[in-house]
C-alpha cells in the first residue's frame, strides 16, 4: 500500500463520510428503489482498466476519488442504502456507529491482521480478552465468565454465530457422555419469541426439527417463557426418552422485548443437566446501568452469555460479545490442530487461541473497536447514552397515550414501544390490515422508518429508539407522521 496515496484516499473518504452524517436526514430513511434497481447502473463486467486512467497516469489520485465518490456512491449507491444512523430509523433494532467505533474500526482494516491464533498477532488476542473482561464487569457478570478463571469472553460476529458455537459445545458435551448415536434424541428449548437463529442453529447442528421446542408464550407473561411450561414440557420428552441439552433463555426479545424468568429458567435447566444460554443481544447494554441490571438476575446459573455491542452500545458492526464459563467445551466442539497452525506457545498450552472459540479460523481486530468505545466514552457516558434513548421511547409512549385512536400493546420496558391503530368497530381483522396499511404509508414517506411484529394474531408496530442522532424533534416529527397517516387510512375507512 502506497503511503500517501493512502493519505490523498483516506481523507477524501473521511470527508465524504463526515459529510454524510451531517447531511443524512436529507435522505429517505427507507431506500424508495425497487429491486434490481443497481443492475440496471452498472456494467455486467468489471472493467479492464481502472475508471479515470489518465487520472492515475498523471498521479491525480484525489480528484480520481471525488469523481467516484460523486459519478459512483452518491449517484448509485446512496439511492440504494436504508440510513441506520439516521435519527428518524425506529425500525427492527438500532446497529449504533460512533466516532470511536469508527476509528477503531478504521483502525483494524489499516492494520488487516488475521488473528486466528495468539501467534498471529498477540494483541488481537490479548486486548479481545482484556476488554470483553472490562466489559463483563460493567455488566456485573459471575467471575465464571472471565478469563482469569475456567471461562472467558470471545467476539463473535453476531448473536447468531454465538447461539451456533454454544449449541454445537452443548451437543458434544452431551454426545461424549450418551453417545453420537443418540444425536436424534437431543431436544433443545426455547419460547417462541425467540430469536430464528436458534432454529438455523439447530439446523446446522444436526438437531431434529421436531426436537426444536419453540413453547408459545402468552400476553399473560407478557410474552416470557413460562418455567412451569417448560418443566412440563421436559417431563413429557423424559417420559418418551429424549434428552433434554439445551436451553436458551432472552433478555429482550426480538418482536417484544419480552424478558424470560432466568433465575427460575436456570434453576429447571440445571436439574436436567442442560446447557443453559442467556441471549441479551439487544438489551444486554442496558444492564450496564444499575436500575436495569436486575432484569440480568439468574445469569448466575447460565453457561454462557451474549450481547450485541454493535446494536446499542455504540460500537461499529460486528462485534457480538460472548461469554462462557468453560472455554474447554467450545474448544473441544471446535478446535482443528493442522500442522501449518503449530506453535510452541499454542503447544504449551500457554496462550488462548480464539479460531477455536468460533466456526470460522479467520477474524479481525474487533477489539480494537470496542477498546476505543470504552476508552472514549466512558462508562458513565455510555449509561447516559442508554438512558437517554429509554427517555425518548418513555416521550413517544406518553404520546401513543394521549390519542385514543392508538394503544401501548405490550409493556415497554427499554427503548422499543409496540403500539398499533385500533380497529374500527373493534374488527381485527381490519385492525390488521389497517396497520399494515400504516406502517407502508409511513416509510413510504421517507421521513421515518419503522418496522413491525405479530403478537398474538394481531399485527403490531414497533417502534424503536436507539440511532445515536435521535432526539426528542425526531420522536415528535415520527408521530406527527403517524398521526397524519392514521387520520387518512381511518377517514377512507368511515
Amino acid at each position: 500500500m502506497d503511503a500517501e496515496q493512502l493519505r490523498e484516499y483516506g481523507h477524501k473518504m473521511v470527508d465524504f463520510i463526515a459529510d454524510y452524517y451531517k447531511t443524512i436526514e436529507n435522505f429517505p430513511v427507507l431506500s424508495q428503489v425497487e429491486p434490481g434497481y443497481l443492475r440496471n447502473l452498472l456494467p455486467d463486467s468489471a472493467p479492464n482498466q481502472p475508471d479515470s486512467f489518465q487520472h492515475v497516469l498523471d498521479g491525480e489520485v484525489a480528484q480520481l476519488i471525488l469523481e467516484f465518490i460523486r459519478l459512483h456512491i452518491q449517484a448509485k449507491i446512496l439511492p440504494g442504502v436504508t440510513h441506520w444512523q439516521s435519527p428518524n430509523y425506529f425500525a427492527y433494532y438500532p446497529s449504533n456507529s460512533s466516532v470511536a467505533g469508527f476509528v477503531g474500526e478504521m483502525l483494524s482494516a489499516g492494520l488487516n491482521i488475521v488473528g486466528f491464533s495468539w501467534i498471529a498477532s498477540p494483541a488481537a488476542t490479548e486486548l479481545e480478552m482484556i476488554v470483553l473482561d472490562w466489559l463483563a464487569k460493567m455488566l456485573k457478570l459471575p467471575e465464571d465468565f472471565l478469563s482469569a478463571g475456567q471461562g472467558g469472553g470471545v467476539i463473535q460476529g453476531t448473536a447468531s454465530e454465538a447461539v451456533l458455537v454454544v449449541l454445537l459445545a452443548a451437543r458434544d458435551k452431551v454426545l461424549r457422555r450418551v453417545g453420537k448415536d443418540a444425536l436424534e434424541k437431543l431436544v433443545v428449548y426455547a419460547s417462541d419469541q425467540t430469536h430464528s437463529s436458534l432454529q438455523k442453529a439447530c439446523q446446522i447442528a444436526g438437531i431434529h426439527p421436531e426436537n426444536c421446542r419453540l413453547l408459545k408464550a402468552t400476553s399473560s407473561t407478557n410474552y416470557a417463557l413460562s418455567p412451569e411450561f417448560l418443566s412440563e414440557t421436559i417431563s413429557q420428552d423424559l417420559t418418551i426418552g429424549l434428552i433434554p441439552f439445551f436451553l436458551c433463555a432472552t433478555v429482550g426479545t426480538t418482536s417484544s422485548t419480552a424478558v424470560d424468568p432466568l433465575l427460575s429458567l436456570g434453576k429447571i435447566a440445571k436439574s436436567n443437566g442442560m446447557w443453559f444460554h442467556v441471549d441479551a443481544a439487544y438489551a444486554g447494554s442496558a444492564c450496564v446501568c444499575p436500575e436495569f441490571r436486575h432484569y440480568m438476575d439468574g445469569v448466575e446459573v447460565a453457561d454462557s452469555f451474549n450481547m450485541n455491542a454493535h446494536k446499542w452500545f455504540l460500537t461499529n458492526f460486528d462485534c457480538s460479545a460472548l461469554w462462557v464459563k468453560d472455554r474447554s467445551a467450545l474448544v473441544q466442539a471446535l478446535s482443528t490442530n493442522p500442522e501449518f497452525l503449530k506453535n510452541k506457545a499454542s503447544q504449551a498450552n500457554m496462550v488462548v487461541d480464539y479460531k477455536d472459540w468460533q466456526v470460522p479460523l479467520g477474524r479481525r481486530f474487533r477489539s480494537l473497536k470496542l477498546w476505543m468505545v470504552l476508552r472514549l466514552y466512558g462508562l458513565e457516558n455510555l449509561q447516559c447514552y442508554i438512558r437517554n434513548h429509554i427517555k425518548l421511547a418513555k416521550h413517544f409512549e406518553n404520546l401513543i397515550a394521549q390519542d385514543p385512536r392508538f394503544e401501548v400493546v405490550t409493556p415497554r420496558i427499554f427503548s422499543l414501544v409496540c403500539f398499533r391503530l385500533l380497529p374500527v368497530r373493534n374488527n381485527e381483522s381490519h385492525g390488521n390490515k389497517l396497520n399494515h396499511q400504516l406502517l407502508d404509508a409511513v416509510n413510504s414517506t421517507g421521513s421515518a422508518f419503522i418496522s413491525h411484529t405479530v403478537l398474538s394474531g394481531k399485527y403490531i408496530l414497533r417502534f424503536a429508539v436507539g440511532a445515536p442522532l435521535t432526539e426528542e424533534k425526531h420522536v415528535n416529527a415520527a408521530w406527527k407522521v403517524l398521526q397524519d397517516k392514521a387520520t387518512s387510512l381511518l377517514a377512507e375507512s368511515l
